[in-house]
């Protein structure tokens, strides 16, 4: 599985987008709750909220199992910076690292909970690979991620213009099911689709910026983009808008649950 993205480019995008992602993060947090969903009325002693950003699902999950230590992770310090200023938060910790290597023992974590976040992962294989290995048997790994679909719309506008990498592009369903190491189990997968309605382009383009959400992919364009390519991409989003004269910008969610079984036992 080819990496697509740009990990530096994540950690500094993100990071810069510390002061103004909340205001603009409500699909952000309406997926967030939705994942809180699926996380079991257990009593762990250790969970991870697996790229907190900036911390907005960290007191839930410390209200949620008040009892446990948590964990607050992220790739992006000048999140995980807003996150420790803005949040109070009993038994809590704050780790900036990457979620492909991460720097916690065997076996140590009961829940991981991630919420729109390993879609920025490089590699899906060495990412589930290590939350098999932080995971205590018996523990769970709970998540919402992005499928290819995601933001459809932009990427058609941008393919009229150049053959470019304007868009991040995201793993399918399949690639995330082929991913999951033989020691975990996949309880839950389920598919969502989202469309945002904005009354014009600028909204959209504007909250991408405010989010943070970059172009993070390989293969995008280096330099600027001229004027009259500019004015083709927004002809060309412009012709997609819908009968009710919305501007659409389409999310596909994927939301999940794996299990690591309990040795000894049938998963």
């Amino acid at each position: 599985m080819d990496a697509l993205i740009d990990k530096q480019k994540v950690a500094d995008s993100f990071s810069k987008a510390a002061m103004t992602y909340d205001s603009v993060a409500e699909l952000q947090r309406d997926v967030g709750h939705t994942l809180m969903g699926y996380l079991p009325d257990s009593s762990p002693s250790r969970i991870m909220d697996l790229g907190c950003g900036t911390g907005y699902f960290s007191p839930k999950l410390n209200q949620k199992y008040s009892t446990a230590n948590l964990l607050n992770l992220d790739l992006a310090l000048g999140m995980l910076r807003f996150a420790r200023q803005n949040r109070t938060l009993t038994n809590a910790s704050w780790i900036c690292a990457d979620a492909e290597s991460l720097p916690l023992r065997d076996a140590s974590i009961d829940i991981v909970f991630s919420s729109l976040a390993i879609q920025w992962c490089e590699n899906l294989p060495v990412l589930l690979k290590e939350i098999e290995r932080v995971l205590a048997p018996g523990g769970r790994f709970v998540f919402a991620t992005l499928g290819p679909d995601t933001l459809h719309e932009l990427r058609t506008a941008w393919q009229s213009v150049d053959s470019f990498t304007h868009v991040n592009q995201f793993l399918s369903s399949e690639e995330h099911l082929s991913a999951v190491p033989s020691n975990l189990h996949l309880s839950e997968f389920k598919e969502e689709v989202r469309v945002l309605r904005y009354p014009q382009l600028k909204g959209l383009t504007d909250e991408l910026k405010r989010l943070g959400a970059h172009n993070m992919n390989a293969g995008q364009k280096t330099g600027l983009t001229g004027r009259e390519q500019i004015r083709r991409f927004k002809s060309a989003y412009e012709d997609q808008r819908l009968v009710d004269g919305a501007i659409p910008a389409t999310y596909q969610v994927f939301y999940g649950v794996l299990e690591k079984p309990v040795k000894g036992l049938n998963s």
